[in-house]
């Protein structure tokens, strides 16, 4: 806590005065904390940095932490946003992900935090994965629309190296990811969240009209951010830069007031691609006078590179602003790096 104390401080021109318009407690497990540490925390920020008034300040929570005591005590913080891992609505799904809460809890803490009178509430759930038959999902959906949540990310499973699932499907103990099935239960998840009044904003991420996740969105318009702890990352539009991700070097590194952080600068290249990869995953597009303004003529040799795609009807073009087609969001890492400059 002292350290992040510190790094706010340490940190408190790089974003050059700009008023911060979101916070977001995320990684790990922030709902760990207590409303006090969280005051603590928020109030460097205020000394810090200018907060904009009605700025979006989310918690990531997990399910099993937010008991009536916890939400209630949450209610003494600024906090006016939730984000949720419910992940699953069924136990045998949740144990298979190695998680701690069960589906019955998961339901019962979206409620809980209704009920204090928390109304912006965003829950996340995992798709593509073994155990997921169509019948799971569209009930794991309805149960979302149920519960009659704002804002929805679903993300399909993925395997990262040097993790146990990565070794269970290795040593043939799990069957490995299906793609057809990841692309049929995103199918499936669109089609529902549209049925039921959900803007599909960002490839990931749902919400009722005008409901987006200012935080998210920010991100996919390429705002500037700034992260504080071990492994956050942090982006000003000209410069990347990450800490380290070990707890003990980060907290002696910032006792000598000093940011443990890797700093990259952003070439031309780096810009236009970041770009491209951003803008194309979300409904406002991509602008090809933004890219232009990047870097001249740019858009002209993007244009070109995009050919087959609109031959396929992937991405489709409306004036200046370049979108993914419905078949083209199952596509869309592929297309924005076969893109990239």
């Amino acid at each position: 806590m002292q350290a992040l104390i510190k790094e706010i401080s340490l940190q408190k021109n790089y974003l050059h005065g700009e008023a911060i318009e979101t916070i977001y407690f995320g990684g790990g497990t922030p709902s760990l904390l207590n409303e006090s540490e969280l005051n603590y925390l928020l109030e460097a920020i205020h000394n810090n940095h200018a907060v904009a008034a009605g700025a979006e300040i989310t918690l990531e929570a997990n399910p099993d932490d937010l008991d009536k005591a916890k939400v209630s005590a949450l209610r003494q913080t600024p906090i006016n946003r939730f984000s949720i891992g419910i992940q699953s609505f069924f136990d045998d799904d949740l144990l298979w992900m190695s998680r701690v809460h069960r589906g019955q809890e998961a339901e019962a803490s979206v409620k809980r935090v209704q009920d204090a009178g928390f109304e912006n509430i965003t829950i996340d759930l995992i798709y593509g994965y073994p155990l997921l038959t169509e019948q799971k999902w569209k009930h794991n959906l309805n149960k979302t629309f149920e519960l009659d949540v704002p804002h929805v990310s679903a993300y399909s499973m993925t395997v990262e190296p040097r993790t146990a699932l990565a070794s269970f499907i290795n040593k043939k103990i799990y069957p490995p990811l299906n793609e057809r099935q990841s692309a049929r239960q995103f199918e499936q998840l669109t089609a529902a969240m549209a049925i039921n009044g959900f803007e599909h904003y960002e490839i990931s991420n749902f919400c009722k009209p005008g409901l987006y996740s200012r935080h998210n969105a920010n991100y996919w318009r390429g705002v500037k951010y700034l992260g504080i702890g071990p492994s956050a990352h942090a982006y000003n539009g000209t410069t990347r830069q990450w800490n380290v991700a070990n707890n003990a070097k980060y907290i002696q590194s910032i006792q000598n007031n000093t940011i443990p952080a890797e700093v990259e600068k952003l070439t031309e290249a780096n810009r236009l691609n970041e770009y491209i990869m951003t803008s194309l995953r979300t409904m406002w597009g991509l602008d090809l006078n933004r890219l232009n303004a990047i870097a001249p003529a740019s858009a002209t040799v993007l244009l070109k590179a995009a050919d087959t795609y609109f031959d396929k009807e992937w991405i489709t073009r409306k004036e200046n602003i370049i979108y993914l087609t419905q078949t083209g969001k199952l596509y869309a890492d592929a297309i924005a790096a076969d893109l990239f400059f």
